[in-house]
């Protein structure tokens, strides 16, 4: 058969089945819910660096901003208010994350993504009108909600949808998707700083409702996954949508696991509850960690105010915005090589290297502003040493592009049982948007206080989460996202979280498979 079996290597059946065009559409329609978030991450940083957006919306900062050049370069964009307008988002995320973790369940994961779309198109009409902050903090707040309910649902679609072994390609999707986002987004800023009469802004913030237009109409079309279907109650239709997205009639013992993992999940009434059991300790464990370790990259230093990043350490308005296009583009086809080698080198080794990588680049790049600014924050970067700086940013941006990025959203994704996947699966969005929140309103104040030490800063927890990831994260490649109990049970630390229960029971299930295909035959 074409794609051929595959052979589950942790020790339950073999799932017949092969990667098909249905599975290859569907899973790109839900993967652009990947877009309203890159959009926003690149979109937010562009205007916030705008003259005619400061002037209007935070004229104190802009005064601050046109001051001359003995301005303390760390501290002339320091604004809470300013900053309260990028990070307003992520904590509207953040709530949102806990009721689409309902919605998902009980519902299906495309009615998350439809409504996730729909909130963010409000958003977005919102803020290209705004009259005033207030408008603006209210159109963010929908956009929140739009990205909380897209990051909660669109990667548990494509974990459900995927072939084990494809996995890791199909559900980078949704992160590459993020950076075609803001690479667009920069683009837009880009074109719109241009435009005479100071309103080009409005363009950019109200170019939010392209991409949440894609996932709203596309999520009318996209089929529920069989995973969503059985546990819902509709077996017979889940069984046809195995078969379909399968390519092939022989889904049996893949049919049967689900099933099993769906009356497991109806058992547990209460999910949240149930995820602070010692037995769900790893995956918990990664959930929190994960995300957050993500944050802690600094890599929203670099999509949130990159324009911004590039203005402080002395680049001039055009330089900047075409600064940040590069570092977006750079972000696109860095996350290509994830795309690729996520299934074949593994999770663990895309993550040990991209973090070694950044590392290095952040020493650096902390290293030559000190050189330039050093504590005073008074001084004027070279032409050289900018291309440096950009170069140096760049490889930053690539080592994450294909580690922390897309790693990030897929590892948690795949790692929890069916039973309390929707909670983990908000748990890891709640933290990931309370820590963006976090470090997007710090992000300006702290680097006027640890001025070129916010660098080695994020490079400190860069050693951390590597090291980390090193010693605790078990490699998950290949694993049928029903059979990842065995993964954790093998591991020298976490197998003493997992009774011996949980293995037999999978092991039952695999027996029983076995037994009706004999019978059958």
């Amino acid at each position: 058969m074409a794609g051929g079996a595959f052979v589950n290597p942790v020790g339950g059946g073999d799932y017949p089945g092969k990667l098909t065009g249905f599975v290859l559409l569907t899973c790109l329609v839900a993967a652009t819910g990947g877009l309203i978030f890159g959009y926003d991450i690149g979109i937010s940083g562009g205007v916030t660096s705008m003259d005619s957006f400061l002037e209007k919306f935070f004229p104190s900062v802009y005064r601050k901003e046109k001051m001359n050049t003995s301005t303390n370069q760390y501290c002339k964009f320091d604004s809470p208010l300013l900053t309260a307008f990028t990070s307003s988002l992520y904590l509207a995320a953040l709530v949102a994350s806990f009721f689409a973790s309902t919605v998902t369940r009980v519902f299906g994961r495309k009615i998350s993504m439809l409504f996730g779309g729909v909130t963010f198109l409000a958003g977005a009409a919102i803020n290209g009108a705004a009259k005033d902050v207030a408008m603006l903090i209210i159109g963010r707040i929908l956009l929140g909600v739009g990205v909380g309910f897209a990051n909660q649902s669109v990667p548990l679609y494509l974990s459900e949808m995927a072939p084990a072994r494809y996995r890791g390609t199909l559900n980078i999707g949704f992160q590459l998707m993020i950076t075609i986002g803001i690479f667009v987004a920069n683009l837009v800023n880009y074109g719109t700083s241009k435009i005479s009469g100071g309103w080009g802004w409005r363009i950019s913030l109200a170019g939010a409702a392209v991409p949440a237009l894609i996932i709203t109409v596309g999520s009318l079309f996209l089929p529920d996954t069989p995973n969503s279907l059985i546990e819902r109650g509709r077996d017979e239709e889940a069984r046809d949508m195995l078969r379909k997205v399968r390519g092939t009639t022989d889904v049996d013992a893949e049919y049967q696991d689900l099933v099993v993992a769906s009356v497991q999940s109806r058992s547990v009434q209460h999910p949240w509850a149930n995820i602070v059991q010692r037995k769900y300790r790893p995956q918990l464990t990664m959930a929190v960690l994960i995300p957050f370790f993500q944050q802690l990259t600094g890599i929203n230093v670099i999509m949130f105010y990159a324009p911004v990043l590039f203005k402080t350490i002395g680049f001039g308005d055009n330089a900047s915005l075409i600064s940040a296009v590069i570092t977006g583009l750079v972000n696109v086809f860095a996350t290509l090589v994830s795309v690729y080698y996520a299934d074949r080198a593994g999770r663990r080794k895309l993550f040990l290297e991209g973090g070694t990588q950044m590392l290095i680049c952040q020493i650096l790049v902390g290293t030559l502003i000190w050189k330039v600014f050093g504590i005073s924050g008074v001084g004027k970067v070279d032409k050289g040493t900018a291309i440096v700086i950009v170069f140096l940013i760049c490889v930053y941006v690539s080592g994450f592009a294909w580690s922390w990025g897309p790693l990030g959203w897929l590892v948690p994704s795949e790692i929890f049982p069916l039973e309390i996947r929707s909670a983990g699966q908000s748990i890891n969005v709640s933290v990931n948007m309370f820590f963006t929140f976090v470090i997007a309103q710090v992000f300006l104040t702290l680097l006027c206080h640890l001025k070129f030490g916010l660098f080695y800063f994020f490079g400190g927890w860069v050693i951390v989460m590597t090291t980390f990831i090193y010693f605790f994260l078990p490699e998950t490649k290949n694993v049928p996202i029903e059979e990842m109990t065995r993964v954790w049970k093998k591991h020298w630390f976490w197998g003493k979280y997992i009774d011996d229960s949980a293995t037999a029971a999978a092991a039952a299930t695999a027996a029983d498979v076995e037994l009706k295909k004999t019978t059958q035959v």
